[in-house]
């Protein structure tokens, strides 16, 4: 069944076809025709899905079929995060690269008066994070009175992240006879009860339940140390050469630590995570996205809502203990039909959580053994002026900065005294006290990330960057 069967527009359909769509993916076979007729709907789809793609069409064929509203906002979609807000602005801006709506972005860590001018302006279609809308609405420079569809993009996460309240005080802004859509990858009772409150007689399209299709996925885990972790990951990245990486970490902390290790054995890797300007967020994803670099070391923040064409390997440094949150990691590989490898690395103790996960996703997961050589492994390629190869104990050592024979950091479990990330380091057993910044750097390890941001959790020290949370 192609577009053209589903009673789209001429402009459409040319920009459909341009973007190399061919046939619509279920959600937008079941979903578009009840949409385009105005029913409300919840549906439930993962990331990748094309849900996206669904909702935005309709949005569009609503705009070019009924009379302008003279500077109104006609449409309005709430995302959770400001790169979700910012992904599903450019998709819909290519769909309706034919038509004259006009698309705003709106969301937290910009200039709000960069945003204030095209408001006053006038656009037809918002898509905003909560907190930034009701920054606009308590400023007066956005008005919802001629709002005719409202999307809540990634429901669940949004409640996950404590928006409820902002979602119900946006919702209340907007028309009552307005159309309502959600989608969310789960079905929880919060979801149901808010699709009571808010929507008309909702239809419901369900085309992914909770456990994700991950048939064109290769999963496989690492039993391994702490202490022998580092080590095995990078073997495994000089045995894969991995196109795109994208490396799940537990902590903020974390990914910047991991991510330091890679670049200074000379990987081309960025860090990511909720304790980054926007700037440097989207520094990184633009240069992740154009293959600018080819690993990105990134906390959870990464594992929803974000579409990167081409991402090879997941690598679940840290591993997780929700199956959900493991589903929707893997999630970012394996897109579009291509093929993709999740590797997760797990201690002694953890295995049990393999068996979990394999129900959850309905897949096999294989044991992936990893010979590390320490011939092989990439040396050092960045050094301060007073450091140097043989500086015993330095980030030069060869049993110093990083922690392992070939040069480990103190705090992930170096047998030498080295550098604890700023703290003690000794036997293994780091000290950084990120609560306080005393021994460390605080400002990674704080729990006071912005506001409305999803949940990254803090780390507290020494070589537990990269373990288990005690």
């Amino acid at each position: 069944m192609g577009f053209s069967k589903l009673g789209l527009s001429h402009n459409i359909l040319s920009a459909l076809t341009a973007m190399g769509f061919k046939t619509p993916t279920p959600i937008q076979q079941q979903g578009i025709p009840l949409l385009l007729q105005g029913e409300d709907l919840v549906g439930q789809a993962q990331t990748g899905t094309g849900k996206t793609a669904a909702f935005g069409i309709c949005i569009l064929e609503k705009i070019a079929q009924t009379p302008a509203k003279k500077g109104k906002v006609r449409a309005l979609i709430l995302a959770p995060t400001r790169e979700l807000a910012v992904q599903i602005a450019g998709e819909i801006g290519k769909i309706g690269q034919h038509s004259q709506a006009r698309i705003l972005a709106i969301y937290g860590g910009q200039d709000i008066e960069r945003q204030t001018g095209p408001l006053n302006s006038g656009v037809d279609i918002v898509v905003g994070t909560p907190g930034r809308l009701l920054d606009h609405i308590e400023r007066g420079t956005i008005k919802l009175d001629a709002v005719e569809v409202v999307v809540l993009d990634e429901a669940d996460r949004m409640l996950d992240m404590g928006f409820i309240d902002d979602i119900e005080k946006i919702l209340s802004k907007t028309p009552k006879n307005r159309q309502t859509l959600m989608f969310s990858a789960t079905m929880p009772p919060a979801i149901m009860e808010l699709s009571k409150r808010y929507m008309h007689a909702p239809q419901e399209v369900r085309v992914s339940e909770d456990s994700l299709s991950v048939k064109s996925i290769k999963q496989y885990y690492v039993e391994t140390s702490k202490f022998d972790r580092l080590n095995m990951l990078l073997a495994l990245l000089v045995q894969k050469k991995p196109a795109l990486a994208l490396i799940f970490a537990r902590t903020k902390r974390g990914a910047d630590r991991l991510n330091e290790i890679l670049v200074d054995r000379g990987f081309r890797s960025k860090a990511f995570h909720g304790d980054l300007s926007q700037s440097q967020r989207d520094r990184s994803m633009e240069a992740f996205r154009k293959s600018h670099i080819n690993i990105l070391v990134a906390t959870d923040l990464a594992s929803r809502g974000l579409d990167v064409t081409g991402v090879t390997h997941v690598i679940n440094y840290d591993t997780t203990d929700d199956p959900m949150t493991y589903v929707h990691r893997i999630g970012r590989t394996g897109r579009m039909g291509k093929d993709g490898e999740a590797i997760s690395f797990v201690f002694f103790d953890q295995t049990s959580m393999i068996s979990i996960i394999e129900k959850v996703t309905d897949s096999k997961i294989e044991q992936l053994k990893i010979e590390v050589k320490p011939e092989l492994l990439p040396r050092r390629v960045n050094f301060t002026s007073h450091e140097s190869e043989g500086s015993r104990g330095h980030s030069g050592s060869p049993r110093g900065r990083f922690g392992s024979r070939e040069g480990g950091h103190g705090g992930f479990g170096s047998r030498d005294r080295g550098h604890g990330g700023g703290g003690r380091s000794e036997g293994g057993r780091g000290r950084s006290d990120s609560r306080d910044s005393r021994g460390g750097r605080g400002g990674y390890g704080s729990r006071d990330s912005a506001p409305h941001e999803a949940k990254e959790y803090a780390s507290r020290g020494g070589h537990k960057f990269f373990g288990r949370r005690n």
